[in-house]
């Protein structure tokens, strides 16, 4: 999934792919300066705002899967924790002030090379709207749920996981590895 690396990013030369010694994994290596460049996965982090029994879904504004429901959640950034990403995605997307509980869905998506993170979060007020990349922003009860039109599998996952948890009255974390081949299963309850 990540792209071929070309060019060295500290010195720009052309790099090689071979395994350096010490380590199993073909690398790009920078032939010139020496540089190895690791390609990891990518944190995906977010919330699941509730208030009462809803939660606040965002109808995305850019690909991919433009005009479908999700989490507010995206791309961890450097020098935040994981609390601090999943406050910064529902402020951006959903214009909503949330109090981050504890960690919900741990899920691994290794054929994107992705690993997403949700966080059970409080809404502290009804103040919400969309932010620039959502169409539109809704506080949904679970049968108001549109299951066809959520964006990701992680997120149809982590809202059966919180709507069959809070049926019980427990809440647990989940944890699940995504591949391709889940892709025929339902994403519905």
């Amino acid at each position: 999934m990540n792209p071929a690396l070309n060019y060295c990013s500290t010195c720009g030369a052309p790099v090689s792919q071979r395994v350096p010694p010490g380590d199993t994994l073909t690398r790009a290596i920078c032939d010139t300066c020496g540089t190895i460049h690791y390609q990891n996965p990518k944190l995906v982090v977010g919330s699941l705002p509730e208030w009462e029994d809803k939660v606040l879904l965002c109808r995305r504004a850019i690909e991919p899967r433009c005009g479908f429901w999700t989490l507010p959640a995206g791309f961890m950034e450097n020098h935040e924790t994981l609390p601090e990403a999943a406050m910064r995605e529902t402020v951006e997307e959903a214009c909503a002030q949330v109090e981050i509980g504890e960690m919900y869905t741990l899920i691994s998506v290794p054929h994107i090379s992705q690993v997403h993170a949700i966080f059970r979060a409080r809404l502290l007020s009804l103040e919400f709207s969309p932010g620039i990349e959502t169409l539109e922003v809704a506080l949904l009860a679970e049968h108001q749920i549109p299951w066809g039109e959520i964006a990701f599998r992680t997120i149809a996952m982590t809202l059966r996981h919180f709507f069959a948890d809070r049926k019980t009255g427990r809440f647990g974390f989940h944890t699940a590895d995504l591949r391709p081949e889940d892709r025929n299963r339902p994403s519905h309850p």
